[in-house]
C-alpha cells in the first residue's frame, strides 16, 4: 500500500511517461510545450512572377491547387510586374538577403541569369531517372540548356504565328483556307486587301525584335558569333548579314507601300487593337494571344485563322526560337527550401497542369504528353488556331539559330535594333549604315558586358 505521498509521486511519474510517450509518437503533441503542429513542420517558399491579368489568376489557381495537394509546402505567389521588373527585384533582394524562393524570367534573361551566380541549376536539383526529360519538347529544353545543362525549367512557352481575318480575305478575293506563307505572298495579299477596300492595310505587328529574331533563326542565321553566344561570349552581332538585310528591306518596303501599319515600338496592345478593329487584316504576334485574339475578333463579328509566321521564298525554313519564360530557382542556404522549390517547378511542368496552363493561356504545354493528351480530347480539331504553334516547334531544326542568342545585355541590343528599325522606315538613314551602326553599338556592348563578368 502507498500513502498519500508515494501515491501522489507515483501519479506524477506515471503522467510524465505517459506524456513522453505520446510525444515521442506522435507530432501532434507538441501543442504540451507550446509548439504549432502544423507549422513547425511547414516549408514556406516564394514565388515572384510577371503574370498580369488573366494570367495572374491563371498562376494564382495553380499555386492554390499545389498548396492544397502539398500540406508540407506552403507556396507564396507574388505578381511583380514585368519580366524586367521581376528580375530587378530579384536582384535587389538578393544582394539585401532577402531573395526570393522561385522566379519567372523571361527568355532572353538567360546569359544574364546564368552569370548572376544566384541562381542553382534545376538540373543539379534533379536525381537521375526523377524526371523523364524525353517527355520535353526538345527546342524548349535547348534554349534554356547553357553547356549541356538545364538551369532552367520552361513554363510559358510561345513563338510567332501569323493571325488572319478569313471575313476579310473572303471580301478580297482570298481564300481563307490558304493564307500566305512567305514574304512575296504576304505583300500581294497585302495589295489585293487594300485594293479591295477590304482593310486600310494589309499587315500590322509590334515594331518588336522578337520578330526580327524570329526571322533571323527561321533562316538559319545566327544573331551573334561564338555559335549564337552558346560556345562563348559572344563579341560581335550579324545585323549586316545578307539575309538580315533581306529581312530590313522587305520590312521597309511593307511600310513604304501602306501596306504595313507601324503601331509603334513595343506596342502588342496597339497591334492587336488594328487586327481586331479590322484596320489591318493580318496580324504578327505571339502564340499566346490565340485565346484572346481569337474570342474578341468572334465577340467582333469575323473568325480569325492561324497560320506559320512568312519567310522569303527562296530561303528554306529553319524554325522559330522559342519566347516566353522558364523559372528559376534562387540559391538558399537552406535545403529544405531549394528541395521544396524544386518539388513546385516539377509540379508546375507536369502534364495536367501543362494542359491547364494552355487551355487558359494559349502558351503551348512543354511536354510530349501533354500535346497527346490535348489532341486525344480532339482539342486541336476543335481549336484549329492552336496547332500552328506546335506544327512550327515540332518542324524547327536543332541549329544554333533556333536555339536562340545568349546575350548579357539582351534587352539593350533588342532596344538598338528596335531604334535602328524606326529611323529605316522613317527614311533617316539608309538601311546599310543604320545596320552598321547598330553592329557596332551592340558590339560596344557586349564587350563591355564580357569585361565586368570575367
Amino acid at each position: 500500500m502507498f500513502d498519500k505521498k508515494g501515491t501522489i509521486v507515483s501519479v506524477v511519474a506515471i503522467l510524465v511517461v505517459l506524456a513522453i510517450f505520446t510525444i515521442s509518437t506522435t507530432s501532434k503533441a507538441w501543442w504540451i510545450f507550446g509548439g504549432d503542429d502544423s507549422q513547425n513542420d511547414k516549408i514556406e517558399i516564394s514565388f515572384w512572377h510577371a503574370m498580369g491579368g488573366h494570367n495572374k489568376e491563371v498562376v494564382d489557381t495553380l499555386v492554390e491547387k499545389f498548396n492544397q495537394q502539398h500540406p508540407n509546402i506552403q507556396v507564396s505567389a507574388q505578381y511583380k510586374g514585368s519580366y524586367r521588373e521581376t528580375l530587378n527585384a530579384t536582384i535587389a533582394a538578393t544582394q539585401q538577403g532577402n531573395p526570393p524562393s522561385v522566379i519567372q524570367s523571361f527568355e532572353i534573361g538567360t546569359r544574364q541569369n546564368v552569370d548572376s551566380g544566384i541562381f542553382i541549376p534545376f538540373q543539379d536539383l534533379t536525381k537521375k531517372g526523377e524526371i523523364d526529360w524525353d517527355d520535353f519538347l526538345e527546342p524548349v529544353l535547348n534554349y534554356y540548356k547553357v553547356n549541356g545543362k538545364l538551369y532552367s525549367m520552361p513554363f510559358n512557352s510561345s513563338n510567332a504565328v501569323l493571325y488572319y481575318n478569313k471575313n476579310l480575305f473572303k471580301k478580297a478575293g482570298l481564300d481563307p483556307e490558304n493564307p500566305p506563307t512567305t514574304f512575296a505572298e504576304i505583300t500581294e495579299a497585302s495589295q489585293k486587301l487594300v485594293a479591295s477596300g477590304a482593310s486600310k492595310a494589309g499587315i500590322t505587328w509590334a515594331l518588336h525584335s522578337w520578330f526580327y529574331e524570329q526571322w533571323m533563326a527561321n533562316l538559319g542565321q545566327n544573331l551573334v558569333n561564338q555559335e549564337n553566344g552558346r560556345a562563348g561570349l559572344a563579341d560581335q552581332a550579324y545585323l549586316t548579314s545578307k539575309k538580315s538585310i533581306k529581312i530590313i528591306k522587305w520590312w521597309k518596303q511593307l511600310y513604304d507601300q501602306g501596306l504595313w501599319i507601324n503601331p509603334g515600338i513595343e506596342a502588342w496592345a496597339q497591334a492587336d487593337q488594328n487586327f481586331l478593329s479590322q484596320r489591318a487584316a493580318m496580324l504578327i504576334t505571339s502564340t499566346s494571344g490565340v485565346t484572346g485574339l481569337t474570342k474578341s475578333a468572334k465577340d467582333q463579328g469575323f473568325e480569325v485563322g492561324t497560320a506559320p509566321i512568312p519567310i522569303p521564298a527562296d530561303e528554306t525554313r529553319n524554325g522559330v526560337v522559342i519566347g516566353g519564360a522558364s523559372l528559376w530557382i534562387v540559391k538558399n542556404k537552406d535545403s529544405k527550401i531549394e528541395k521544396a522549390a524544386k518539388d513546385f517547378v516539377k509540379w508546375m511542368s507536369s502534364t495536367e497542369n501543362q494542359v491547364y496552363w494552355h487551355k487558359s493561356t494559349g502558351y503551348f504545354p512543354i511536354r510530349k504528353s501533354a500535346v497527346e493528351s490535348l489532341k486525344a480530347e480532339g482539342w486541336f480539331r476543335e481549336n484549329p488556331n492552336y496547332q500552328t504553334a506546335f506544327d512550327q516547334l515540332i518542324e524547327t531544326k536543332n541549329v544554333r539559330p533556333t536555339q536562340g542568342a545568349l546575350v548579357g545585355r539582351f534587352m539593350e541590343l533588342r532596344t538598338i535594333v528596335e531604334k535602328t528599325v524606326e529611323k529605316i522606315i522613317n527614311d533617316e538613314t539608309s538601311i546599310e549604315d543604320a545596320l552598321n551602326q547598330a553592329n557596332q553599338d551592340i558590339n560596344k556592348s557586349l564587350k563591355e558586358y564580357n569585361k565586368l563578368i570575367k
